[in-house]
């Protein structure tokens, strides 16, 4: 097992500072076996609504849950709504003394669920699959192999540890049909499986790209409204990330449509058709799945307030513009041996005024571009531990 010390850490804190947390995340990206280092699955104040059994024993919630006392964990919190209005009025009620963890798989509703009727009463903690830090930490510290399957096969878990690349692939499969076929439907997302799959595919070639739904909703035989409802619905469900455009009063013509990346890039690899390394490293694409890869890691290692990219009709862009406190941090990424400082880099930081500008390249050396610019291995921006 991979240890996930700094979500459990996230979890701990926040459950110091409030009587209700929420974890949402995708199936499978690891909800569950997080929850059991906090309770084992066979407690009684454990309750799983997909099991059948532990559902029936919530038929008559308010008097189960007022007698719990301690942690109480329910998992696929999304499949029993009733559940939050109730949950409001327990934790304002200062006889019942319990805490609750919620999990819930990423759905549209779970989140309007609980932010209406939890309001001021919750923290909600996102669970993604594996990111560096915490695989770097299996591994011993040795980074470049896992990286790289990391990458490849992205973070879910069982992706991630399968047996082969095969293996991993037939997973990542089964996982984007179950996605589409069983939990949108379950959702409430009202969108016929066959043309969800074939946008999906689709949005693979737009991955590092800026979005125009012109020619996929040609291509489907939809309206341009109807695509924008496809997109949004797999960012919602944290499939997609619509990294939003940074605007500037600079007078120049700037870029107002987001950018799309997949949150995953082994479901990427999976719609591209890619099964291996090698298959990869030799893709057209390659660049711009690495770019995706990092961008990902740099946000969750990184934990920005507000992140952004930018660009102008003028040609300067900059691929992440991370927002802390005061400070404005710009990040390219580079997929080179030897980065170099481009004229869009220097536009960038005059324009958008940077505190700092790191370019992250999949090398091994750190080293200063030129004044206020850093080449930085992607290794290099993990904590150390």
């Amino acid at each position: 097992m991979i240890p996930r010390r700094a979500l459990e850490d996230a979890v701990r804190t926040a459950l110091r500072r409030v009587r209700a947390v929420v974890l949402n995340g995708p199936r499978q990206s690891g909800k569950s076996t997080l929850a059991q280092t906090f309770l084992n699955r066979d407690a009684p104040n454990y309750f799983d609504l997909e099991n059948p059994l532990q559902a029936e024993r919530l038929a008559q919630p308010l008097d189960t849950l007022s007698r719990l006392t301690g942690l109480v964990v329910i998992d696929e919190v999304q499949r029993q709504p009733g559940l939050f209005p109730l949950l409001r009025v327990l934790i304002d009620r200062a006889d019942t003394p319990g805490q609750y963890l919620l999990l819930g798989s990423a759905s549209p509703a779970l989140l309007r669920q609980a932010g209406e009727s939890l309001l001021g009463r919750i923290e909600t903690l996102e669970v993604g699959g594996f990111d560096l830090a915490e695989i770097r930490e299996a591994a011993g510290g040795d980074g470049d192999s896992v990286a790289d399957l990391l990458w490849l096969r992205g973070g879910f878990p069982r992706s991630y540890l399968a047996a082969s690349d095969e293996d991993s692939m037939a997973w990542r499969a089964g996982a984007i049909a179950s996605h589409v076929e069983v939990d949108l439907p379950q959702f409430g997302v009202n969108i016929a499986a066959p043309a969800m799959l074939r946008f999906w595919r689709m949005l693979a070639h737009y991955h590092g790209q800026i979005w125009n739904a012109a020619d996929p909703a040609r291509s489907l035989g939809v309206s341009e409204p109807t695509v924008r409802r496809y997109l949004d619905t797999l960012t919602q469900t944290l499939m997609v990330r619509q990294l939003q455009p940074w605007h500037e009063n600079l007078g120049k013509r700037q870029v107002k449509a987001p950018k799309i990346y997949f949150r995953d890039t082994g479901l990427l690899h999976a719609l591209m058709g890619v099964a291996t390394l090698p298959d990869l490293l030799a893709h057209p694409r390659c660049g711009a799945s690495w770019e995706g890869f990092a961008l990902e890691q740099v946000l969750r290692l990184g934990q920005p307030d507000e992140a952004y990219f930018w660009a102008t009709h003028q040609g300067a862009e900059l691929d992440l513009l991370m927002l802390k406190g005061a400070r404005r941090v710009g990040v390219e990424f580079k997929r080179a041996d030897v980065p170099r400082v481009t004229r869009s880099m220097r536009t960038a930081i005059d324009d958008l005024k940077l505190d700092a500008l790191y370019v992250v390249y999949p090398g091994q050396q750190r080293f200063m571009l030129t004044e206020g610019v850093e080449a930085v291995p992607l290794w290099a921006l993990l904590p150390d531990r």
